[in-house]
């Protein structure tokens, strides 16, 4: 091939060299956009992701009655006829027919002591009374034969059929006579006044309960030594106590820099520990007149006016004196929140509620307005709400809980 024709074929590197830098150049900026739009969005997750801090405040059960509460006071549930019941005489417990709970009725038997001794007196006393009886009856045969004689000896001695000395005799017999059918008479009042002695003494020997109560505790068994004074060894005074569960009232210590507020017959609202939710009414029954210098209190006995089997006595209680009675309605709960916590999105009405780490938009209805706080419903007591910042919030959005001191 002639070397003017392999001239023409060399490689034009002039040529070639923009064409490569365009490619890199556009590489380049590709890649620089991916970069870019990634950060954007890892940036945009950032944002959405980066939670709110809030301040929060609960959902509370709210009573009307607080809303005309004048005092508020505290105390304990007290039986007003309890009793230890005992037994009268000394003896060994046989038997025991109750245990703690038990309901009684006044006279009924509860328990029992050895008696067979005083069974043993009350059947002599039977047979002592029964032979009064028959000694009366004797004399009482006598004194009709000693007057039917001494009548007959009358008629004989005007008609001078006797003598003196037979007439005597039969007036003397008449008198014996008549002097022991009272005598008999007199024994059967004795053996009547032994009789009912030894039944008394029998039944001193039955514990029975002296009203209609509840058994509350049980402080002897069968075998143990019971005596009224309780001082020999080992010896117990008390079988069990009772209490009238219907006498149950509050007694409440006031302060005497308050007693100004309470009086006879004021409406009051009982709360109990043991029974959160429920609500008792009740009513001053009485102030006892004299204070506690020690608590510079005077007690206040409130009465309840209906009785419920789940109040126990000793049971600790809240009393609120109340400005006037409360009615059916002001008894039942409310469910009240802050109105502040209260917005407005999409024309509804509602509450970011906590849950968790995020908040969730949830519609609520308001109500009537109890005091500094509004009814609604839709929430449950216990339930944390968003107070602040709501214009920062939207359904979902991660939130930071105030931290607990």
């Amino acid at each position: 091939m002639p070397s003017d024709v392999l001239d023409k074929l060399s490689i034009d590197k002039a040529r070639q060299t923009p064409s490569r830098s365009g490619r890199r150049s556009w590489l380049r900026g590709a890649v620089a956009a991916v970069v870019c739009a990634a950060i954007a969005l890892a940036l945009l997750f950032f944002l959405r992701g980066r939670p709110v801090a809030i301040e929060t405040v609960s959902v509370v059960q709210f009573f009307p009655t607080q809303s005309f509460t004048l005092l508020n006071s505290s105390g304990y549930v007290v039986a007003q006829r309890k009793a230890a019941v005992a037994s009268k005489t000394t003896g060994r417990l046989e038997w025991i027919g109750v245990e703690e709970g038990s309901r009684v009725s006044g006279g009924q038997i509860i328990a029992r002591l050895e008696n067979r001794d005083s069974e043993a007196v009350l059947r002599q006393a039977e047979a002592a009374l029964q032979n009064s009886k028959t000694v009366l009856e004797q004399s009482k045969a006598e004194l009709a034969d000693a007057g039917q004689s001494f009548r007959r000896q009358q008629e004989l001695l005007g008609q001078g059929i006797v003598s003196q000395a037979e007439y005597d005799a039969a007036e003397a017999r008449f008198k014996r006579s008549a002097a022991q059918a009272a005598g008999g008479e007199a024994g059967i009042r004795s053996a009547q006044a032994a009789l009912q002695g030894a039944r008394v003494n029998l039944d001193y020997s039955l514990i029975r309960a002296p009203f209609d109560a509840v058994v509350l505790t049980k402080n002897a068994d069968v075998g143990d030594i019971i005596t009224p004074l309780g001082a020999a060894a080992n010896a117990k005074a008390a079988v069990v106590t009772i209490a009238d569960l219907d006498s149950l009232q509050v007694e409440a210590d006031v302060s005497e820099s308050n007693l100004y507020q309470v009086k006879k017959g004021q409406p009051c609202e009982i709360t109990l520990d043991a029974l959160p939710g429920s609500r008792f009414r009740g009513v001053v029954h009485t102030i006892v007149p004299t204070a506690d210098r020690s608590k510079a209190s005077v007690m206040v006995k409130v009465r309840f006016l209906e009785h419920d089997e789940r109040i126990y006595p000793e049971m600790s209680a809240k009393v609120a004196f109340l400005e006037r009675e409360a009615g059916p309605a002001d008894q039942k709960a409310r469910i009240v929140v802050n109105p502040a916590a209260i917005v407005t999105v999409a024309g509804r009405e509602g509450v970011y509620l906590v849950t968790g780490e995020r908040v969730v938009f949830t519609p609520v209805v308001r109500g009537a307005k109890l005091g500094d706080l509004v009814e609604v419903s839709g929430l449950k007591s216990g339930d944390k709400l968003a107070l602040k910042p709501l214009d920062k919030l939207k359904d979902g959005a991660v939130v930071a809980l105030p931290e607990k001191k």
